[in-house]
């Protein structure tokens, strides 16, 4: 219970700091509102949580781990 009231503590002090960081330091980033910048910031999100889950699938999924179990008996 405890870690989990400490992991939930992490989270939200990190996500506070984010904000200030985004709401104060945001101005001094000459980002145009355009179209494709509002895209970019919609889907690099989505897309670098995808890559991370997808390289970690493929880690603990190895290639060929029957194959490998065989020849070791």
């Amino acid at each position: 219970m405890n870690h989990t009231v400490n992991l939930i503590l992490k989270v939200a002090i990190a996500s506070a700091l984010l904000s200030v960081i985004v709401k104060y330091g945001g101005r001094f980033l000459p980002i145009a509102p355009t179209a494709v910048n509002a895209l970019i910031a919609v889907l690099l999100p989505t897309l670098i949580t995808g890559a991370v889950l997808l390289w970690r699938w493929l880690n603990l999924n190895p290639p060929n781990a029957s194959e490998t179990s065989k020849q070791g008996r």
